[in-house]
């Protein structure tokens, strides 16, 4: 049913440039997965000789899957955008089973298409066009996927899925308009488009002949719909898949409450792949998105017994459980305690490619993390985001601190979380406010023809803020400890400081017990068991 595999967690928001406040594309994505560690990658920018090989291996399990032909010269990569400033996401839904690779040869899986895409290509498009060669050429080896693929100039999302016992894979994208919202998470989102229209529709030249051929669509080929052919969409899936998406455009567009019943399985009207917002998005509010957890909804995480005392908007796995013969799902968020790493890429087509492409970067829970911006032309990892083992604790990385602080607030979340949101907000402010100046800067080295220098500068800012904002977190982590050790709440004065007497001793903490729902509680399940007689 929903979200078996660990895989199936990860979710794409995005806004193209003229829905906006600056005119950037945005996009998020948040690789979630019980198993990953966060860190942030690099790739160099490298020339290859003649005959040179790449190695494939699988991203999910570190399997080797073989090898192909390297290209004379590949880009530099950080993380999941390249200097050309492409970025790309993605989100699995897995799909009809007898159409994962059955001959064992396939050689491509989702997260290679992903890297190799950027190591290749200039453009969005031009990353569809790798991305959808290499599957023809060297075979799928994944599930039903869809892809956020965007520029500075344009926003795609395609979505894939193998062929079986036959090499390769369909597929199909779509360009999302520039004053249009989209996103997807673990749902095919595609459904009947404009096939005619080549300049915003794109599609493998078999997809029709492969449905009907397999017994998955019957209708005219206009009618076709990629989503409703390779997968089921369940109210199930729908309500931990869709809602997520619908709960992002809903912040846009009060219209957007209506696909609500879609989400809720009530219907089986379906949400578009995009909406046009009714206010423009900033990067600031598309972090916020990021950390949603059905606020103001019906589907709102604190409203039943689930949250605990403490309102706390998360519940641990599994999602599914039973009661009397009954099935039931816990709410599946976009922000979800089990993220390795996430980002907003910004890509802006009026500053240098080496300027224009900043990925604002956090690990671990995308309610806590904070977003660290990284340009596109780094070419060295901090110490913080670099390789680490999600089975070994460590005080110096990033990953770690964001873990022991949210670790924290989910016992006692409506008491911890305006503590968190103060040095979050604090760290996240100053980082968007000094990007002016700093690019700025960096602009100038690039006109006086200083590359060396650029670079300098984007490795040393970006090792400084990673050094911050952990170091930042590895002090909060100890502060709400002392704070609200033992059950109790320390008195602070409105800088957050500790109180002490006039005798230099601590004043006597607060009581913050539980809240009312808790209490009665109690009583209806032990009645007069704690009775004052």
């Amino acid at each position: 049913m929903l979200l078996i595999s660990p895989a199936l967690a990860c979710t794409n928001l995005i806004a193209g440039k003229n829905a906006t406040t600056d005119g950037s594309v945005l996009m998020t994505y948040a690789a979630d997965s019980h198993n990953l560690y966060g860190m942030l990658t690099h790739t160099p920018a490298a020339d290859h000789p003649a005959g040179s090989m790449r190695k494939v291996v699988d991203w999910d399990s570190g399997r080797p899957l073989g090898e192909i032909p390297q290209i004379p010269h590949t880009f530099n990569v950080v993380g999941n955008i390249n200097e050309h400033q492409v970025a790309i996401g993605e989100s699995t839904w897995g799909g009809r089973k007898e159409l994962a690779d059955s001959t064992g040869r396939a050689l491509i899986d989702y997260g290679s298409l992903i890297q190799i895409a950027l190591e290749r290509s200039k453009t969005a498009q031009e990353a569809i066009q790798v991305m959808t060669d290499l599957v023809d050429k060297y075979g799928y080896a994944s599930g039903g996927e869809s892809f956020s693929i965007v520029d500075k100039n344009e926003a795609w999302v395609m979505e894939l899925i193998g062929k079986g016992d036959d090499s390769g894979a369909v597929w199909v994208a779509v360009r999302i308009p520039d004053d249009a919202i989209s996103g997807h998470a673990n749902e095919p989102r595609i459904r009947k488009v404009n096939y005619k229209d080549k300049k915003n529709v794109k599609y493998s030249k078999d997809l029709f002949k492969f449905a009907r051929s397999h017994g998955y669509f019957t209708g005219k080929d206009e009618d076709f719909s990629f989503a409703d052919a390779f997968d089921d969409h369940s109210p199930a899936s729908r309500r931990g898949c869709d809602a997520r998406v619908w709960s992002y455009f809903r912040r846009f567009n009060k219209d957007a409450d209506k696909y609500y019943e879609w989400c809720d399985g009530l219907t089986d009207e379906p949400m578009p792949l995009y909406i046009v917002p009714q206010r423009k998005v900033s990067l600031e509010e598309m972090q916020l998105s990021m950390r949603d957890h059905f606020e103001d909804t019906p589907f709102n995480m604190t409203s039943d017994v689930g949250a605990g005392p403490n309102n706390v908007p998360y519940r641990w796995r599994p999602m599914e459980y039973e009661v009397d013969g009954k099935k039931y799902l816990m709410e599946r968020a976009i922000a979800t305690q089990q993220t390795g790493w996430s980002f907003v890429s910004q890509t802006r087509n009026w500053l240098p490619d080496e300027v224009g492409g900043v990925l604002w970067f956090g690990t671990d829970d995308t309610n806590t993390c904070v977003y660290m911006p990284f340009y596109c032309s780094m070419t060295e990892i901090p110490a913080q985001l670099d390789k680490g083992n999600i089975n070994e604790f460590s005080f110096d990385s990033n990953f770690w601190m964001n873990n022991w602080v949210a670790n924290q607030a989910y016992n006692r979340y409506d008491l911890m979380i305006p503590d968190i949101r103060k040095v979050q907000k604090r760290l996240e402010e100053k980082y968007q406010k000094t990007r002016a100046p700093k690019e700025e800067q960096l602009v100038e080295l690039i006109n006086n023809g200083d590359k060396e220098a650029l670079i300098k500068e984007v490795n040393f800012e970006g090792s400084a803020i990673a050094k911050e904002a952990t170091d930042a977190y590895r002090d909060l982590a100890q502060y709400l400890l002392v704070r609200f050790m033992d059950g109790n709440m320390k008195k602070v004065d409105e800088n957050g400081n500790f109180i002490f007497n006039e005798n230099g001793l601590p004043v006597y903490p607060e009581f913050p017990g539980y809240d009312k729902r808790y209490y009665e509680n109690i009583v209806k399940e032990k009645g007069d068991h704690f009775l004052v007689r």
